[in-house]
């Protein structure tokens, strides 16, 4: 029994084409093979990249986009959108961190009403860097946050 040329799957003598990957075989011949039957995709058809990278930025939820578009196959080439991913992501990092981190810090020592100032203007910071950014991409500019954006970068650069 031969195996597929492209993928190394099992084929019959008489197959034409990789049932597993659809690639003709040499010196059979027939009908092209059935389209691939249709499976979960982890990403609404037909969304452009825009939408993709302007998903990244919804506040507070958004790192669950960024997740999709990093683990989607289908922007595994687009450098821009891939960017937004991970600013986005850094974003939700940064969110968490003053959350977790800097919430109780703040809690312990100050005054009685001191000790949700900081942690609230950090988060109105994080909130309007979200909004701030969701209108960059939908003008189809590429900023850069400081810090977050050139960790961003790198991160996909050495994706790579």
């Amino acid at each position: 029994m031969p195996f597929c040329c492209k993928c190394g799957t099992r084929v019959a003598d008489n197959d034409a084409y990789c049932a597993a990957c659809g690639t003709g075989q040499p010196g059979a011949s027939g009908s092209p093979p059935p389209p691939p039957p249709p499976g979960p995709s982890i990403y609404p058809a037909g969304i452009s990249s825009r939408t993709a990278a302007l998903l990244c930025y919804i506040p507070v939820v958004g790192w669950i986009a960024a997740i999709v578009v990093l683990a989607s196959s289908r922007f595994n080439r687009e450098h821009n959108v891939r960017f937004h991913a991970f600013q986005g992501l850094y974003l939700f990092v940064a969110w968490l961190i003053v959350d977790w981190v800097l919430g109780p810090f703040f809690d312990h020592g100050l005054g009685p009403h001191m000790h949700h100032a900081v942690p609230g203007l950090l988060h109105l910071a994080i909130f309007v860097c979200w909004i701030f950014m969701m209108v960059k991409v939908s003008q189809d500019v590429n900023f850069k946050l400081p810090i977050l954006g050139e960790l961003a970068e790198k991160s996909v650069s050495e994706q790579r």
